[in-house]
């Protein structure tokens, strides 16, 4: 099938936006703890480098541009139907830890953890939710594979988080609008928020007061939802693993590989020299005296003055 230019200059625009360089830093955390820690249900915050993630930065004021969920291995699944659905999207061993997410050039896709092995990930686990909902949770994202990332999602809620004093309000969102009654497809943190919220999980439900049983909680839509807000959830547990272990024995600060050099870092990459101490010098009682001048150096300078005040004339010539 032939593309057509538009189609062409879509995709042109698409991977100049996803396009993502090489990670130059470290990533602060252990990704080796973090594998085989993780557990199915857990929801992953990752830190994107591509120009989409600076524009979601952006809007959302967090360093946490994409969402994905972890299902786990497919080794894991008893149920022979989401076995295949899994094998019908990746080509992968069954012992590959597996993720789900929604990218924007493919849509609602399975992707290996080991994917985002140079990117720095969080971890929010959902608290007290039973294994029941949780198997829930992972078979609702599963059976969503396949479906197309809506981008027009993502402008419409860039322009509904928008105050109405930047934009008329005739150009208010139509986040809540189709044509078709149909679901609306989502973007990635949208579609984990749907999961739970099938099982009543709570992310950021709205409260209001309520006469008889003292509150009322209601969901909230799913396609408001942003990556942080799984972070800043009160029922989600963020989980970090750091790059050095502090469950280690302590003092475990003591055995990091601090630079020998002692060269101060900059946040611009620079390594500057550290700065010299300069001795002030104080009047005492009309005499100087070096500030840090220990008494073995202050009984030192005084034989000196003693030594040349004994002097005769004749020395001193």
């Amino acid at each position: 099938m032939v593309k057509s230019l538009y189609q062409k200059l879509r995709d042109k625009f698409i991977n100049w936006l996803i396009y993502e360089p090489p990670a130059t830093d470290i990533m602060p955390y252990d990704f080796n703890r973090l594998k085989y820690e993780i557990r199915p249900g857990d929801v992953l915050l990752i830190e994107g480098r591509s120009r989409i993630s600076s524009v979601i930065r952006t809007i959302t004021q967090s360093p946490w541009t994409h969402a994905a969920l972890y299902i786990g291995r497919q080794v894991d699944f008893e149920d022979e139907e989401i076995k295949n659905i899994i094998r019908k999207h990746i080509d992968a061993k069954d012992t590959t830890r597996l993720i789900i997410e929604d990218m924007m050039d493919n849509g609602t896709v399975i992707t290996p953890l080991n994917f985002y092995h140079h990117h720095h990930i969080r971890i929010c686990r959902p608290i007290g939710i039973t294994p029941a909902d949780l198997n829930l949770v992972v078979h609702y994202a599963i059976k969503a594979l396949g479906q197309p990332y809506n981008v027009r999602h993502l402008l419409d809620l860039t322009r509904f988080m928008l105050p109405w004093t930047i934009l008329p309000r005739r150009w208010g969102s139509s986040l809540f609008r189709t044509s078709t009654g149909e679901p609306e497809s989502g973007i990635c943190s949208s579609l984990i928020a749907e999961a739970f919220t099938s099982v009543h999980f709570p992310i950021l439900p709205y409260i209001k007061p309520d006469d008889e049983s003292g509150i009322e909680v209601f969901q909230r839509n799913p396609h408001l939802f942003t990556p942080k807000d799984f972070d800043y959830s009160p029922y989600f547990e963020i989980i970090k693993y750091p790059l050095f272990n502090p469950d280690e024995p302590l003092p475990y600060y003591r055995r990091l590989p601090w630079s020998k050099s002692g060269f101060l870092h900059q946040d611009d990459g620079i390594l500057h020299a550290p700065l010299k101490k300069t001795r002030k010098r104080l009047h005492i009682f009309g005499r100087h005296k070096e500030e840090g001048q220990s008494d073995q150096d202050k009984k030192g300078d005084q034989d000196k003055e003693q030594s040349t005040t004994d002097q005769t004339p004749h020395d001193k010539e």
